[in-house]
């Protein structure tokens, strides 16, 4: 029997059992292994304090590499651009809605929200992207799991909460969100609403497996905002964003990023190959680079890992 590894809150399980039905799917019986990650035991902590996004997946990769669980199933977009030695993402299903969605208890969108309304998110990228769009906001830090976030939200700690859509649409919450923000508002993470399935490089047959859960288009998008990502040479806790999107052979990127602050906000657009994209990724990092993204990178200090 297969051995699943994820991460315990409610939507890390619903997305290891829909990867966990697929398999039952093709005759090949899995059960569910639960790990807890470092940001896990520490759901306070700022994740650059305790080692940024990689903090979700480490203690799974190395269940891997011990041969503990034969796959991992993560959200593809806490997974670090460079994975250790002898890991390999295997298959990207197909992709749920990849926006940021605005959550409130009465239902106003971001326009109709109040003067110094109080909005809730982790992310420096929506930070900096609602700043942009607001700024009279004023921006809380939240951490937790989906749940507990809402539970705040709904005890009044804040007035808005900004989350993936995916998430919410995965737990069947999706009357939860009163807003689905457009990508010229709020362009979502690389690798948002994905998920990734990890596995061992040296087990041939397994791959053969999970490759039937991979959906073309969704990996073809994805690897293009990796590509775009580790081009800027940011870090997966950088304020960037990027979003692609395949029509028939042709794959558009769009990219952005910003000083947390939301004063500066440099955003491109490319269209390329879909059999390309980390070509295409690379070329749009490339031209915010040319456009000072640089600069922007360089201005982010990094907080000590703790």
């Amino acid at each position: 029997m297969l051995r699943i590894g994820t991460r315990g809150s409610q939507l890390a399980l619903a997305q290891a059992r829909w990867v966990q039905e697929r398999l039952r799917e093709l005759g090949e019986e899995a059960e569910l292994v639960i790990i807890r990650t470092r940001g896990d035991r520490q759901p306070k902590a700022p994740l650059p304090r305790i080692g940024g996004k990689g903090v979700f997946v480490r203690e799974l990769e190395n269940a891997l590499l011990a041969s503990e669980i034969h796959l991992a199933v993560h959200s593809l977009k806490d997974l670090p651009c460079d994975l250790p030695e002898g890991l390999t993402i295997a298959a990207v299903p197909e992709r749920a809605d990849p926006r940021d969605a605005l959550c409130t208890r009465q239902g106003e969108t971001l326009d109709s929200l109040g003067g110094k309304a109080r909005v809730a998110t982790s992310s420096l990228r929506r930070r900096a992207q609602l700043l942009a769009a607001r700024a009279d906001l004023r921006i809380m830090e939240v951490r937790g799991n989906l749940d507990t976030r809402l539970h705040k939200l709904a005890e009044g700690q804040f007035d808005a909460l900004v989350v993936a859509a995916a998430g919410l649409l995965r737990l069947g919450w999706q009357e939860r969100i009163s807003q689905y923000l457009p990508f010229e508002v709020s362009l979502p993470a690389p690798g948002q609403g994905a998920l990734a399935v990890e596995a061992r490089t040296d087990q041939p047959s397994l791959l053969a497996l999970l490759c039937q859960l991979n959906h073309p288009a969704s990996r073809a998008a994805v690897e293009a905002e990796r590509a775009f990502l580790s081009g800027l040479g940011g870090g997966c806790l950088a304020p960037v964003g990027a979003a692609g999107i395949v029509e028939e052979e042709a794959l558009i990127l769009r990219g952005l990023l910003a000083s947390p602050d939301g004063r500066r906000l440099l955003r491109e657009k490319a269209c390329g190959p879909a059999a390309r994209p980390a070509a295409l990724g690379e070329e749009l990092a490339a031209r915010l680079l040319d456009l000072g993204a640089g600069e922007i990178l360089a201005s982010l200090r990094p907080m000590p890992v703790i």
